[in-house]
């Protein structure tokens, strides 16, 4: 069962996402932990759904979120008993989760204005590697574990795993990674400045929603226009890169949030920022 807008109701929490928002910060959480968050066509559709919702909300006063797992795995990516029952009886549509679920879902993750923490506890391996390469923080227990796993499905990838994972660790260990198959730990995902910070098992979440909240108390408005400019360094020339920060920055010099900052440091006291 699922509510309208992608979430679990209250009384039947054990399969698809929950959601709620608190002091400004949504949490969302993957409920299919009898499969490890296997991501089947309900899951699927549900986060969709709640991401949608999500990116609505930031106009509502959701100023950060978290997305995190119920269970010991965060998702160990496609369901491939679904999959497999596709193959053999609708081989036609085995692949349609790409483009209807996948590529929405992925592109809406990585749109969001708002800060996004993943907490990360276990298995992240496939598809649900790409839903957390989408976050802008990432937390994980010290237990969690890695994997591109497409290769040993006869595969490539696909949630934009091979992008973001290029962009961030470059083409030779992004190599390795896709084609050879090799796992990574939370600690080499830590090293490699994939994973912010990584904490004692059990503790990802509780970790995530406190770095959530400090986000939802800070300069928001100033964290969308950072947000912009990160996604648009990597193809940008230097002047043109310049120029879009000089912008910016003029921008943000006529919000509250910067005068507030200002006036507090010479008062040497804390901000109280309104996101606008």
């Amino acid at each position: 069962m699922v509510n309208d807008d992608g979430t679990t109701p209250a009384a039947d929490r054990s399969h698809g996402v929950t959601y709620e928002v608190t002091d400004g910060v949504a949490v969302l959480e993957l409920c299919g932990p009898s499969s490890g968050n296997a991501l089947d066509a309900h899951l699927r559709g549900a986060l969709l759904l709640a991401a949608r919702r999500l990116t609505t909300d930031t106009a509502r006063g959701v100023r950060a979120a978290l997305l995190t797992a119920r269970g010991k795995h965060f998702c160990v990516g496609q369901d491939l008993q679904e999959h497999a029952r596709l193959l053999d009886g609708e081989p036609a549509k085995a692949f349609a989760n790409i483009p209807n679920d996948y590529n929405p879902l992925v592109k809406e993750l990585n749109a969001l204005p708002v800060p996004l923490v993943v907490a990360v506890e276990g298995a992240c391996v496939g598809a649900g590697l790409g839903i957390a390469l989408c976050a802008d923080v990432r937390v994980a227990g010290e237990g969690a574990r890695f994997a591109t796993a497409f290769g040993g499905l006869g595969l490539a990838s696909d949630s934009g795993v091979a992008r973001a994972l290029v962009r961030q660790l470059g083409p030779s260990r992004t190599g390795g990674l896709m084609l050879l198959g090799d796992r990574f730990s939370a600690r080499d995902a830590e090293d490699w400045g994939l994973v912010h910070r990584v904490v004692p098992d059990g503790r990802a979440a509780a970790e995530g929603l406190a770095l959530a909240r400090r986000l939802a108390d800070g300069p928001t408005a100033a964290y969308r226009e950072t947000k912009a400019l990160l996604r648009s360094a990597a193809g940008s020339t230097l002047p043109t890169a310049l120029e879009r920060e000089a912008v910016v920055q003029r921008r943000l010099g006529a919000t509250s949030d910067h005068h507030e900052a200002v006036r507090a440091f010479l008062a040497r006291c804390a901000p109280v920022f309104r996101g606008h």
